[in-house]
């Protein structure tokens, strides 16, 4: 019985090997050659959504750039349906971003290899019109290459959007 045990614990380790080998090659550093300009061009793409600089976004991004998340769909932006969202958003809200929080991050050896600048924080959006304010907390993953993005992806609290304009979560009828 001892014998048939350790035959299976080798054997379960052997299994585990690839995957062990394979972890490894997988290369994920913090300390990079572009990660203060990759940090900057983020960081600059947030300030000019603060100060309402849709101009100023964009040319952060590569010419083919793509945006998921915006709008709480799944679907993908184009650069200048970027420029059209953010223009509809910057003409009606004002957005404060606080308790910011960005990580560069390089990923060698994997799926989605690159210059990334990870970012996290809360975007206080007042409407213009009425002074109403929705808190919504956020986080970005920006892969940056030759110093501008080339993909951005958006998450964050649809919830409290949804809440603050009268949405209501009920549940389900039985």
């Amino acid at each position: 019985m001892k014998i048939l045990k350790i035959t299976v614990s080798l054997a379960f380790l052997m299994m585990l090997t690839p995957m062990i080998s394979n972890a490894q090659d997988q290369v994920v550093t913090l300390e990079f050659q572009n990660a203060a300009k990759a940090l900057e061009v983020v960081q600059k793409y947030t300030k000019a959504l603060q100060a309402g600089d849709v101009a100023t976004m964009n040319a952060q991004f590569a010419p083919g750039a793509m945006i998921y998340g915006l709008g709480g769909g799944l679907d993908s932006l184009t650069v200048a349906q970027h420029k059209e969202y953010y223009t509809n958003s910057t003409n009606q809200f004002k957005h404060t971003l606080s308790q910011e929080l960005y990580l560069p991050v390089k990923v060698t050896n994997n799926w989605n290899e690159g210059e990334w600048v990870l970012s996290w924080g809360t975007n206080t959006i007042q409407n213009k019109a009425t002074g109403k304010i929705i808190t919504v907390p956020y986080h970005t993953a920006g892969r940056i290459v030759n110093g501008k993005i080339e993909f951005l992806r958006y998450w964050y609290d649809m919830l409290n959007i949804m809440e603050a304009q009268g949405f209501e979560v009920k549940p389900p009828s039985k």
